[in-house]
């Protein structure tokens, strides 16, 4: 119990970040230890689960995927996002700035953890990581200063977006909601989902919704097989990427940005431009102590639990 409890509360933190437009829960997974054991149990749902199922082996099919720390990790998800949803968006209204210098932080922080989670040989084998750490930023880099794509109608179009989108989701450092409104589905996504909350159900949106659902399924579980095997063979480089989408994802949440959209109401939806602040005001000092406050807070916090007990993502098995 007291494990799905953690379990809970990693799941609780992870629903609450993605909510913040350019913060991904996956950061939050690798972040807390959890990143291999999630990407290795959602890998594992495949056809020998099916036979297992179908043999009514249910005893051996729940823990083949782990099922027991998925649902108590699903339940935090849902729970954070229920609970901290109006929360984060009083906060992203209101103190943008702070909000963002916090998660400015916490990232800035666990970018340095993650880091000195790769272990080389030699001087040059640390050049070499260094090198894929770059050009994960860059990738990070681009996908975050697009604008928006565009939408293309038709069932095809949305299962691609819903595979693609949930496929950052599980990516440190890029969010699978600003990645759906980059291609043009995110207020047809939520709206559906918003309608079937007040009941508002139409046949046609229940179509695009379980098409949309049917390539995050797909996608998650694909994706999550190439990240295993990516993370079981080249781990060093595969971390070392990881941390780069990271550090790229930073230019998103820089606290300081002007707002390039003032008409659009919805977050999500602006598009701001980071800039440099023109003098050192209340608000830059402010800012600056909240983002050493977090940045201490995630060393703290991984000092305790390396003397309570070792990284869970160094037991798992891939």
């Amino acid at each position: 119990l007291k494990k799905d409890l953690r379990y809970a509360a990693c799941g609780l933190l992870m629903g609450s970040a993605d909510i913040v437009p350019g913060v991904s829960g996956g950061t939050v997974a690798l972040i807390l230890g959890i990143y291999a054991r999630l990407v290795g149990a959602i890998s594992r749902f495949d056809a020998s689960l099916v036979g297992l199922i179908a043999r009514g082996k249910f005893r051996e099919a729940a823990l083949q995927v782990d099922l027991r720390f998925l649902i108590a990790l699903g339940l935090g998800i849902m729970t954070g996002i229920a609970i901290f949803a109006t929360v984060m968006s009083h906060f992203l209204e209101h103190y943008l700035s702070y909000t963002m210098a916090a998660f400015f932080g916490l990232i800035l922080g666990s970018s340095w953890l993650v880091a000195s989670m790769v272990r080389r040989e030699n001087a040059w084998s640390y050049f070499g990581a260094a090198v894929i750490g770059i050009v994960g930023a860059l990738i990070a880099l681009a996908i975050v200063t697009q604008h928006s794509l565009g939408s293309r109608p038709g069932n095809i179009y949305t299962f691609q977006c819903g595979a693609i989108a949930i496929c950052a989701m599980i990516l440190p450092g890029i969010s699978g909601a600003y990645i759906l409104v980059l291609l043009g589905k995110y207020s047809e996504i939520t709206g559906i989902i918003k309608n079937v909350v007040h009941l508002d159900i139409t046949s046609e949106g229940l179509v695009t919704l379980g098409v949309f659902a049917l390539g995050c399924g797909v996608g998650l579980v694909l994706f999550s097989k190439v990240l295993r095997w990516l993370l079981a063979r080249w781990n060093a480089e595969t971390i070392s990427l990881l941390c780069g989408f990271m550090i790229g994802s930073l230019y998103r949440i820089w606290p300081f940005q002007r707002d390039l959209t003032p008409e659009v109401e919805k977050i999500q939806f602006k598009r701001f431009q980071p800039i440099w602040p023109s003098e050192i005001n209340s608000e830059v000092v402010i800012c600056l102590a909240i983002a050493i406050s977090a940045v201490v807070v995630v060393l703290v916090i991984n000092r305790f639990a390396q003397r309570k007990n070792q990284p869970e993502s160094q037991t798992v098995s891939y």
